[in-house]
């Protein structure tokens, strides 16, 4: 059987099934896949070198292999065809599979069930515990254009190929004030959220310290004057996408008297710089410590670990108004 043929098949089965629809909606998914199954059987009974599983693996991607060809089955009871798809890993590929179609069951609204081309339909990556694709009958451009690769290319990348081709189109989406939070470069560097949110206030005091630390050297915004109302975004949007930490005010990081005069010793200064002084070792350690695709996401350069704080010094120097951070900061390094 080739793709035309195939493909005849599938409208002979959503034909049927948008009848069956019509006349009684389908309610569940399980249901309808098994019916698509069925009907995908019934189809193709006179070719005896065609053996559909009706027991599959219920991991397996795509949902029902028919020979080399596969289909993956998408259900919902809303009026729309978009969904979220399989994990971009593909685990559990079934390699006889060398082409997949989707096949698309929309209850809400006028029930229908259409087919399409799986790698034109899958628009976008989402990401959870893992990226998934989320797919759309009916795209304009799929998700496979956007990377500039094809799917069957994509799908045989190891994942922290297919990671740097999901970073790439992802960041070119990103809005002013924006982070990506998932930055793995390989597959043994892991990024996991708390599954609790934590508030800042309730941390352990080396725990704030460390990640003061790890903040200010991602951030050195943080040494604009105290008028620029933009100065903490970045620091806010670290804490909570990289450790899950929520800081109700971020400025209060920085500038409290809590840290930047603990010891309420009424010398003056810039609180900023005298905060930034008490924490100097956490962030010459954070320097030589953070991955590297944090100063690519951050600063938009890659920088070698020894060489960073001159670098930070660089920048903060290009931002502070009222005084030189290299001038004040870092001078015994």
């Amino acid at each position: 059987m080739n793709e035309e043929e195939f493909e005849r098949v599938l409208d002979i089965v959503c034909a049927k099934l948008t009848n069956e629809a019509n006349n009684k909606v389908f309610q569940k998914a399980n249901e309808f896949e098994n019916r698509v199954r069925e009907a995908l059987q019934e189809s193709v009974k006179d070719d005896s070198s065609i053996s559909i599983d009706f027991a599959p693996n219920p991991q397996a991607f795509p949902d029902i292999a028919v020979g080399q060809f596969g289909v993956e089955v998408k259900f919902t009871l809303n009026d729309t065809w978009r969904s979220v798809a399989n994990s971009v890993l593909e685990t559990n590929r079934i390699e006889s599979v060398e082409k997949v179609y989707l096949v698309f069951g929309k209850m809400g609204g006028k029930p229908e069930v259409h087919w399409g081309d799986y790698e034109q339909s899958v628009i976008h990556v989402r990401t959870s515990h893992v990226p998934r694709f989320e797919i759309e009958l009916f795209a304009n451009r799929s998700l496979f254009d956007l990377m500039g690769i094809s799917y069957d290319d994509f799908r045989r990348l190891p994942m922290e190929e297919k990671m740097r081709h999901i970073r790439g189109y992802a960041r070119s989406r990103l809005h002013e004030g924006e982070r990506l939070w998932w930055l793995e470069d390989t597959p043994d560097s892991e990024h996991t959220l708390p599954i609790q949110a934590r508030l800042y206030t309730s941390l352990p005091a080396e725990e704030k310290k460390r990640l003061r630390a790890e903040a200010a050297l991602l951030c050195p915004s943080i040494v604009d004057s105290s008028r620029s109302r933009n100065k903490y975004d970045d620091v806010v949007l670290y804490l909570l996408t990289y450790h899950g930490v929520i800081s109700h005010q971020a400025r209060d990081l920085f500038s409290a008297g809590s840290v930047a005069n603990p010891g309420n010793d009424d010398v003056g200064g810039l609180y900023i710089e005298r905060a930034l002084k008490l924490i100097e070792k956490e962030m010459l350690e954070a320097a030589l410590e953070m991955d590297d695709a944090l100063f690519v996401e951050y600063w938009g350069e890659s920088v070698k670990p020894k060489q960073r704080i001159r670098r930070w010094l660089e920048k903060a120097d290009a931002i502070a108004k009222d005084w030189t951070p290299s001038k004040r900061l870092f001078l015994s390094k």
